[in-house]
């Protein structure tokens, strides 16, 4: 049982919400791994009711029972003060391996946390989430993200809805992730079942890393894991991947580059949704309930007669050699990555904007537009979508700025109802903004307003159609995008004299020791159309993606990229709630900025594989 820290009910462990307050209850995975064969856990088998009994944060179920010498235990802990910082929020995850080290940051965590640490930032979110960590004189502590209730990846893989396109993604995954666990021996993290997982987005997910320096695992333990894979009922038989199961597990493939090139021609040769596929016999659903095999060299022995034989039985002469064809091309290849047809699954939006902590009024003012098309058919569900997002920054004064802001993106709402069919093309683009430029000069004309006292206003823009993006941007209003392969990426470059000269050839330490380094080059209404100079970008959509449009009261101090893995990074989780994390997102502005008004709006797009592109060779 949980006592509930808010309101002391008792809850059952599995619980998530408390009963009786409703309070969520912050529950992390703890895993106790004794430091050498010698040590146990005894010391936890006395009546304790925290895991860690000095602090008295991490509350147990029940006490912990002794256990035999050399044993590692697993179980739940409640966090009773989930809003206080861990020992670990402090290390800077994005910094290399050598950094940490050579910086000693991490002198004082168990050396059995390194691998979470190091490669979370990478390979997110494969790689669970590592809350805390310590060390006694007898064993290593983590507190890791619970998995325990995420979706087996050897549940879903036989399932027919899952297309053969999934599956090759989710190899690609593990063959990517082979190499970076080999320098920390937890390579065997891929090689039990019950630990491989799927996300919400269907992304393969690590429960945990299980280090075995003992047991020198080779890329031939993955291709026999593959095979059984492979084996299950329920799904269309891919003879290249059984091909190459085969080859890897017979050591004929012996690097993980050399499978993902495979892997890449494999998803450009995979069928459309109108061919013929073959679903053997041979593989049978209980198969995959089998357990790893003590020897591998045992099973692979026996792969190369019987098994591969059952295998092969119902595919026929011409899809062999198939396979064959497509292994041999990957021999001679350059080692493609694997780029894929994607299509929109999912479009979120989310606009929140905040006066600040020093301001009477908010200058600024956005518009957040979403506009969806779902059709659903026995064959496939297909969803079309445009948007148009607007931040403006407004200056100029009390009942200036906040006029100039405002006008500007009516401004543009009015000219993309009337002009908008597809993307907009770079003309329409530069009329609309010159629209919104016209408007606002116009009225400082008519009010004689001159000088400082002239109104004005920043610009980012997106407009989205499907997997397409266009931005335009006046000022220093900015776009970031992340992604889970890129991490956070300043799209936009802001228009002031800092960024002028640096792209005149001066040194951005020198750039920035001018007095007027912050002050604008361009903004919308002071001057007339012939001095505004839009930037403007065009780009497809690959992969899952967070925009964010901000003004510079989130922007300034690099507040996105200091805090990005805390306020950023889950915002892209589907089960992240979009309204919540933008107010956290401006919560945290207004503690660390605070001078200027707040706004932000967040666009999240989800993508799948677009099976019906799929070349058809």
């Amino acid at each position: 049982m949980f006592v509930c820290p808010h309101c002391q009910f008792k809850n059952p462990h599995q619980n998530r919400f408390c009963q009786q307050c409703g309070e969520p209850l912050q529950l992390w995975r703890a895993i106790l791994s004794p430091i050498s064969s010698t040590d146990n856990i005894a010391q936890f088998s006395l009546d304790a009711s925290y895991l860690d009994t000095q602090q008295q944060r991490y509350q147990l179920p029940i006490p912990l029972p002794a256990l035999p010498s050399g044993t590692e235990v697993e179980f739940l802990v409640l966090d009773c003060q989930p809003e206080m910082p861990s020992a670990l929020d402090t290390i800077d995850a994005t910094e290399t391996s050598e950094q940490l080290l050579e910086e000693d940051t991490l002198v004082d965590v168990p050396k059995l946390a390194y691998p979470y640490l190091l490669l979370q930032a990478h390979f997110f979110p494969a790689i669970p989430d590592l809350h805390t960590a310590w060390q006694t004189d007898t064993h290593a502590v983590l507190l890791i993200e619970d998995r325990s209730q995420w979706q087996k990846l050897t549940e879903l893989w036989g399932q027919e809805s899952v297309a053969p396109l999934e599956r090759v993604h989710w190899l690609y995954e593990m063959a990517e992730l082979w190499d970076a666990l080999k320098d920390w021996d937890a390579q065997s993290s891929l090689l039990e079942q019950d630990n491989l997982r799927v996300d919400d987005d269907q992304i393969l997910c690590l429960r945990r890393l299980y280090s075995t320096p003992a047991t020198q695992h080779t890329l031939q333990d993955l291709g026999l894991f593959w095979h059984r894979l492979l084996r299950q009922g329920g799904q269309a038989a891919v003879p290249a991947l059984v091909n190459l199961a085969l080859a890897v597990s017979n050591g004929d493939i012996t690097t993980a580059t050399d499978i993902k090139a495979q892997l890449a021609d494999i998803a450009e040769d995979l069928p459309t949704d109108d061919d013929e596929v073959t679903t053997p016999d041979a593989l049978p659903r209980s198969a995959a309930r089998e357990p790893m095999p003590m020897s591998a060299a045992e099973e692979r022995e026996g792969l190369m007669s019987q098994e591969w034989d059952e295998l092969t039985d119902e595919l026929t002469l011409d899809e062999l050699d198939q396979a064959s064809e497509a292994d041999e091309t990957a021999e001679g290849s350059d080692y493609p990555t694997m780029v894929l047809p994607m299509k929109l699954v999912s479009l979120d939006h989310i606009g929140q904007t905040h006066v600040g902590c020093q301001r009477d009024h908010n200058e600024d003012f956005f518009c957040a537009l979403t506009e969806l098309c779902k059709v659903d058919s026995p064959e496939d569900a297909t969803l079309s979508a445009r948007g148009l997002y607007v931040l403006c920054d407004g200056m100029g004064g009390h009942a200036g700025g906040e006029v100039a802001s405002a006008l500007a993106v009516k401004t543009l709402q009015t000219y993309f109802r009337e002009h908008w069919d597809d993307l907009p093309s770079q003309a329409s683009l530069q009329e609309a903004i010159e629209q919104a430029n016209q408007a606002i000069f116009e009225l400082n004309q008519a009010e004689s307003r001159s000088g400082s006292g002239r109104m004005g206003t920043t610009l980012v823009m997106v407009m989205l159609q499907d997997t397409q993006a266009v931005v335009a941007h006046v000022g220093d209003s900015r776009l970031y995008g992340y992604t889970r392969r890129l991490g956070l990426k300043q799209i936009t470059l802001d228009h002031e004299v800092g960024q002028r000269e640096i792209q005149r050839g001066v040194e951005p330490a020198i750039a920035y020791t001018r007095p007027d380094a912050y002050q604008l080059t361009q903004a919308l209404g002071p001057r007339d159309h012939h001095s505004i100079v839009p930037s403007i970008q065009y780009f497809d959509i690959a992969e899952d993606t967070l925009f964010l449009l901000c003004s510079d009261g989130l922007s300034d101090n690099d507040l996105p990229e200091r805090y990005c893995e805390t306020h950023v990074a889950p915002l892209l989780r589907s089960h992240t709630d979009l309204d919540e994390g933008v107010a956290q997102l401006i919560d945290l502005a207004n503690e660390h900025n605070g001078h200027d008004n707040i706004t932000v709006v967040a666009i999240r797009l989800k993508l799948r594989p677009n099976l019906e592109e799929m070349p058809n060779r």
